[in-house]
């Protein structure tokens, strides 16, 4: 059921995040030593550019594992409730004449 607030209320999956993460950095350090050993200086620190962003992107997500449930729940943790009141009800179609 849609409620309308699931930017509020979503949630990630971190623990596939983190894997994913651990793959892109494993092929941005090799691509970076591929590139220098290579001699493809630009090629080399796009590569190293990635690597920093994917380190950052780790940090972060292992940050929201460690903050606990909030953000990583478990089996046992209910999803969120819907608002009260629920999404609101439209009323009889309007008809438009010209």
């Amino acid at each position: 059921m849609r409620t309308g607030n699931e930017p509020v209320t979503a949630r990630s999956a971190l623990r596939t995040r983190l894997w994913l993460s651990v793959w892109g950095l494993v092929w941005a350090t090799f691509g970076t030593a591929a590139f220098s050993l290579v001699g493809r200086p630009g090629w080399a620190a796009a590569c190293g550019a990635l690597w920093l962003v994917v380190t950052i992107d780790m940090a972060m997500i292992i940050r929201h594992i460690r903050q606990g449930p909030h953000y990583q729940p478990g089996r046992d943790v209910p999803p969120y409730r819907p608002p009260d009141g629920g999404p609101p009800h439209p009323g009889p179609p309007r008809h438009r004449h010209p």
